[in-house]
């Protein structure tokens, strides 16, 4: 992937976020730079529907802008800063305050796969509270060692949840993030209505393991670019394709 194919990718996916509901004003995604792993794109701070190509900043995993870029940064970069410190498998990261989401933040229903599409969700989605670590605070994830405590809760796992505040989702590559940053809200949503009809039957592990190896492995036009595909669509941008191998 080139440079700007990489930067094409960001745009996109401000976008779709956007027009899938699940960042509104509020909310980012960013992506490890390929050519320095220590280092991370994210945009400054911007609501995704405005990001363009210009507003792309680059990080390292302390929060520090690199080559002294004085734009105004998100003061949450720290959640992704700490993820790809702690994680050398985590390319892309989606942080939002997704509305179904939140009530799982807060109560002590545990937010589980419940469709095949949501199984990259991970069969466990623990809940980050702040307080617990840090007493009272605004919940926001202000400096680097809020970040690597969260990172410690997200431990191996591809989503966490934040107590009053939203949720995290990481994935191999910004498509993954996406995808399982979109299916999130979308299983919200659905095991809340689920549960107004009785006990809820989840995924198993072994489930969510076989769904999770089949959309890893799929080809260009399966999987993850297929979702995206259909996203850029409906955000009004055009999907860089992807060639086949």
């Amino acid at each position: 992937m080139t440079h700007d194919d990489l930067l094409d990718d960001m745009i996109a996916a401000n976008r779709i976020l956007a027009s899938q509901g699940v960042c509104d004003a509020f909310g980012h995604v960013s992506v490890r730079n390929p050519d320095n792993p220590k280092t991370y794109f994210l945009s400054c701070a911007k609501a995704p529907q405005l990001v363009g190509r210009e507003d792309i900043m680059e990080f390292a995993f302390d929060g520090t802008p690199v080559g002294g870029d004085t734009r105004k940064p998100f003061l949450e970069r720290f959640i992704h800063g700490s993820l790809y410190e702690s994680r050398p498998d985590v390319n892309s990261v989606v942080h939002s305050h997704s509305r179904s989401v939140i009530p799982f933040t807060v109560t002590e229903a545990k937010l589980r796969p419940v469709v095949h599409s949501c199984a990259t969700i991970g069969h466990d989605v623990p809940v980050w509270d702040a307080q617990t670590q840090f007493g009272d605070t605004n919940l926001l994830i202000a400096n680097v060692d809020m970040g690597r405590d969260f990172a410690g809760v997200l431990a191996d796992g591809r989503s966490a949840l934040m107590r009053g505040h939203g949720s995290t989702v990481v994935g191999s590559s910004i498509r993954e993030a996406v995808y399982t940053a979109v299916y999130l809200e979308v299983n919200a949503n659905l095991q809340m209505q689920a549960a107004t009809l009785g006990p809820i039957k989840f995924l198993s592990e072994g489930e969510i393991e076989l769904i999770q190896s089949r959309l890893a492995d799929g080809k260009p036009g399966e999987g993850y670019d297929r979702a995206w595909a259909y996203w850029c669509q409906q955000a009004g941008i055009e999907a860089r394709k992807i060639a086949a191998s």
